[in-house]
């Protein structure tokens, strides 16, 4: 059982896999589960050969082949419904989101019944951080069959996307119940559960995943995740078994290594625990299609578009509502302790690492191939000055769904601070937050982090360093030519003295003094972050010097930071005490 689970997840179509789990599942009695994989052999068996043979090559990463059969199969049959989502299929893996989109559109609009195009469209929306379109779009496809397993996972992953948690963990719930022998459902139910704070009840979830399949290597990269978890001798044997059997998959391989490296970090062997951040990150890189000249690119583009001139002409022309409270910066950063700070007031609701103003900026950016020049943000220098209150509305509209009744609101995604001169133009009675920290700190945290989605510059020492570097040189950009718009709070700062720079966070919000926002770990709200259960305790300074005991393998990244990086960066680790 568990090794056909593993077949068609590795490759789901490939058609003997499944006709062999639907014959299983029936042996033992689980008919909905049953029914889902014979939905699966009825849906490959209708593919014409070489759209079959396309799905297959797809699945095992021989992708140029099977863009090219999908391309002939749609020249013969131009709307060949299946043809065009294999391609969108294949668009996702490549993630040329544009085109993938505008293909499963256009399948549904032929067909609106399909129901794997429709479980398509939501993964690219999704992606796309459009959360309140895939959960539409989740409902219904859960509509078309409401007892499939499949759709009922995917409708709960959407509401916890949109923060429906507890709607989400009563699905995962009745899900178990149904199928005890998943582990996804576990892992998923964890996450849940991390979301909305009970730390205790992931951590049973995540070692259930575990259970079930040993070599889940998010399962145990979700419990290193917590930051708070040390791991038994015992997991930590079965980790390096399952990372070291050759038959273990590359995705579950670099959450393992995430996970052994905060392993043997806990235990002080910081050389092997380097070994195997480096051997993750390097794996996690090689299946992302990252270009750093391109990111740089694009930064640039906002410095030449934002002039102090184009700026002050357009000034105060776009929406007048003061509700958000931006936090841009790096992640890492402290800006999780930010606005968990800012959430503990009561003018003030926390919400999440919003996608809104990314999803304008790519609009306006329009459709193109990958190497396409982009046409954001020049495109905004021709646009009328209402056409900027109209986006600074659909912000506020678009965000309200992550509200409740407090008059300000935090908008946490890092990001965002490549979208300044947009964010000042559509909202300039926005408040906009810096969180900055030590660059060596800053990027080695990264680092140390497998992100769920995007900041795919993470994953090499030398890029992060750019990456910084670049950040660093258009946050000065901003504050030329936004002179008093920015507040930059230093993280090591907020550590040293905590009132006084919550005092003048407040302040520059425009926010009456509370002491709840001293006592900020107090505070119970739903954290997605990384940083989820270290907002949830005292401030402390553990973290602050973590990065020295790792200096001698961090040259590249000191090379890249040039005069940015930490001047006294050579401090001896063993001057640093003992693991924090």
């Amino acid at each position: 059982m568990d090794a056909y689970r593993r077949a068609t997840a590795l490759n789901p179509a490939r058609l003997g896999s499944w006709r062999a789990l639907a014959e299983l599942h029936r042996k033992r009695g689980a008919l909905s589960a049953a029914a889902q994989a014979d939905r699966a052999v009825q849906g490959l068996s209708r593919l014409p050969p070489p759209l079959l043979q396309a799905g297959i090559d797809l699945h095992d990463g021989k992708l140029a082949r099977a863009e090219q059969a999908c391309r002939e199969h749609l020249r013969r049959h131009p709307r060949d419904v299946e043809g065009m989502r294999l391609l969108a299929e294949i668009g996702l893996k490549l993630g040329v989101l544009d085109d993938a989109e505008f293909l499963l559109e256009s399948c549904l609009f032929f067909e609106p019944g399909h129901r794997a195009a429709r479980y398509e469209y939501i993964r690219v929306l999704h992606k796309r951080q459009r959360f309140a379109e895939a959960l539409e779009q989740a409902k219904k496809l859960l509509g078309s069959d409401p007892g499939n397993l499949l759709y009922r996972s995917v409708h709960a992953a959407e509401l916890l996307a949109v923060g429906d948690y507890q709607a989400a963990l009563e699905i995962y719930d009745a899900l178990i119940a149904e199928d005890p022998h998943d582990p996804m459902k576990f892992l998923h139910r964890g996450h849940a559960l991390k979301t909305v704070g009970r730390a205790e009840e992931a951590v049973t979830n995540y070692r259930g995943a575990a259970a079930i399949r040993p070599d889940l290597g998010d399962a145990y990269w979700s419990l290193a995740n917590l930051k708070t978890y040390r791991f038994e001798a015992s997991e930590l044997d079965r980790m390096l078994a399952a990372e070291a059997t050759t038959t273990t998959s590359a995705e579950d391989r670099y959450h393992l290594c995430f996970a052994l490296g905060k392993a043997f970090e806990q235990s002080g062997d910081y050389d092997r625990s380097f070994t195997f951040y480096e051997r993750g990150n390097r794996l996690k890189k090689s299946e992302l299609r990252y270009r750093n000249d391109r990111l740089l690119q694009e930064m640039r583009l906002q410095q030449e578009v934002f002039t102090q001139e184009f700026l002050e002409r357009r000034a105060g022309i776009g929406c007048p509502a003061p509700d958000p409270i931006f936090i841009v910066g790096l992640p890492r950063a402290g800006s999780t302790l930010l606005e968990q700070i800012l959430a503990s007031h009561p003018q003030v609701d926390g919400t999440l690492e919003l996608p809104n103003v990314l999803a304008i900026a790519n609009r306006l950016n329009g459709r193109g191939t990958v190497q396409a020049a982009p046409r954001y943000p020049a495109v905004l220098r021709d646009m009328p000055d209402e056409a900027f209150a109209k986006l600074g509305r659909e912000y506020i509209e678009g965000t309200r769904l992550h509200r409740r009744d407090a008059p300000h609101f935090t908008d946490k995604m890092p990001n965002n601070f490549r979208h300044i001169g947009l964010i000042s133009m559509m909202l300039p009675q926005a408040r906009i937050i810096d969180a900055r920290r030590d660059p060596m700190a800053c990027c080695f945290s990264a680092f140390q982090q497998l992100f769920a989605e995007g900041q795919e510059f993470s994953y090499d020492l030398a890029d992060l360093g750019q990456y910084y570097r670049a950040y660093v040189e258009l946050m000065d950009h901003w504050d030329r030519v936004l002179p008093g718009r920015i507040l930059r709070v230093n993280h090591e700062d907020v550590v040293a003295n905590l009132d006084r720079e919550v005092r003048r966070l407040l302040d520059f919000c425009g926010l009456p003094f509370d002491e709840r926002c001293l006592r900020f770990h107090e505070t119970d709200r739903p954290v997605r972050t990384a940083s989820s259960e270290q907002v949830r305790q005292p401030l402390n300074k553990l973290g602050v010097e973590q990065w020295r005991r790792y200096a001698p393998h961090l040259g590249p990244l000191r090379e890249a930071l040039g005069d940015l990086a930490s001047a006294d960066d050579a401090i001896p680790t063993t001057a640093l005490g003992a693991a924090s």
